[in-house]
């Protein structure tokens, strides 16, 4: 009877603890897992970051829709002036260049700097600041420091950013008696569709598709009574040669982008 009772309560106390192991080891589990969950909730947040300028950049909004696809080949481009290429041979001179962009830029452009500025500025100031930037960028790309530069001898004009060439277009130029004036001067006038009055005949031939003018009128000489400048021309078989009364004459698309390039006061030197 007494061996009985003694295997009883070793049973007891076998069961007791077994219990209590039990209860600690659910704890254990259960205190684990939590933690688990924690940890992979933690990474699951996402993670902010900075907003990036995906501005594009505009290249004027006086270029007609069927002509758009000439501008962005055009864009597209690149190709190198007489001032950096002597041994590239023939070149056709009724294609206007555009030099590669891409061939100009530093390791820090202050465009990268900007960008980098942003990621440290509060989300709420973020839209405000990159209108901003966009506009000065715009801006910049319009009125920059640019000056144009005029070959008679190589029937070109050349559209210089500091000391990089950033566009040329093939011109017509001035004949015998009507020679281009040379010198340094600064675009004073500027118009769409011009009317254009004969300096003989005073015959007036208004603005159209078939105007002498073109659709662009941008003056950088004067005599009080002419005018001398870049216009357009219907006739593109003439670039190249020496045929108007002084002016430059240009293709209307060429003349649109660079009507776009340059402002009232822009300097354009004429040189032999």
């Amino acid at each position: 009877m007494i061996r009985n009772v003694t295997v009883t309560r070793i049973i007891m106390w076998l069961c007791f603890g077994t219990a209590i192991l039990s209860l600690a080891v659910h704890w254990r589990v259960m205190s684990t897992g939590q933690q688990f969950e924690a940890l992979a909730s933690n990474q699951n947040q996402p993670k902010k970051l900075p907003q990036k300028d995906l501005g594009a950049t505009a290249f004027g909004a006086s270029v007609l829709p069927d002509e758009s696809t000439q501008r962005t080949s055009r864009s597209n481009k690149s190709s190198t002036t007489k001032f950096h290429n002597t041994n590239s041979g023939a070149v056709n001179k009724n294609v206007a260049r555009a030099t590669d962009g891409s061939q100009n830029t530093r390791l820090i452009s202050p465009e990268q700097k900007k960008n980098s500025l942003l990621s440290f500025l509060p989300q709420s100031f973020l839209p405000q600041v990159l209108a901003q930037q966009e506009s000065s960028n715009s801006s910049q790309w319009k009125t920059g420091d640019k000056h144009v530069l005029v070959d008679l001898s190589d029937r070109r004009a050349y559209v210089y950013r500091s000391d990089v060439v950033i566009a040329s277009y093939p011109i017509a130029v001035g004949k015998k008696g009507w020679d281009t004036p040379t010198g340094s001067f600064q675009v004073h006038h500027m118009q769409h569709n011009p009317v254009w009055r004969h300096p003989i005949t005073n015959k007036v031939f208004a603005a159209g598709p078939d105007s002498p003018l073109g659709d662009r009128w941008i003056g950088f000489w004067s005599d009080g009574h002419n005018e001398i400048g870049f216009h357009g021309t219907p006739d593109t078989n003439v670039l190249g040669t020496a045929i108007s009364h002084g002016c430059l004459r240009m293709r209307n698309p060429d003349v649109r982008l660079l009507y776009e390039q340059v402002k009232v006061g822009t300097s354009v030197i004429v040189q032999d």
